[in-house]
C-alpha cells in the first residue's frame, strides 16, 4: 500500500520568522514530523511541501523529499492545507505517475507525537 506523508512547512510566519526551523531541544521543529514519518512502520514516503530553500535543505538533511517547491500563491497566511496538498498530489501524479492510497498530514508545529500513534491512526483508517 502506498502511504505518503506530506508535511506543510512554509517559510513565512507573522509571529516567528522561519518558525518551522525553530529549535526544540536543539532540533528544528520540522525535523520531529519527518522523524515520526520515517519511524512509521506503514508510511513509505515522506515529503515536505515548502516555499523556502533553508527549510528544504534542513528537511532533506533529516531524510524528507522535496520534489517541488510551493509557489508564493500557496505560501500565504490565508492558504489552507487542501490546495497545498492538491498541488503536491497533482505534481506527483503528472510527473512521477505516483498516486498514494493514503495521505498522512503531519504538521511541523505539533512535535509531541509518537510514530506509534501515527501508525495506530493509519490502521484505524484502513480497518474502517
Amino acid at each position: 500500500m502506498k502511504i505518503l506523508t506530506i508535511i506543510p512547512a512554509r517559510g513565512g510566519s507573522k509571529g516567528i520568522k522561519l518558525k518551522n526551523l525553530s529549535k526544540i531541544n536543539g532540533k528544528p521543529l520540522v525535523a520531529f514530523s519527518i522523524e515520526h514519518s520515517l519511524a512509521s512502520k506503514l508510511i513509505n514516503r515522506t515529503i515536505v511541501s515548502t516555499d523556502n530553500e533553508e527549510i528544504a535543505k534542513v528537511s532533506e538533511e533529516y531524510g524528507a523529499e522535496i520534489p517541488i517547491f510551493r509557489s508564493k500563491e500557496l505560501a500565504g497566511d490565508r492558504i489552507l492545507d487542501l490546495p497545498v496538498f492538491e498541488h503536491m498530489l497533482t505534481y506527483l501524479k503528472e510527473e512521477e505517475n505516483y498516486e498514494p492510497e493514503i495521505v498522512v498530514h503531519l504538521r511541523p508545529t505539533s512535535p509531541y507525537r509518537k510514530a506509534e500513534w501515527v501508525d495506530s491512526a493509519i490502521k484505524l483508517l484502513i480497518e474502517n
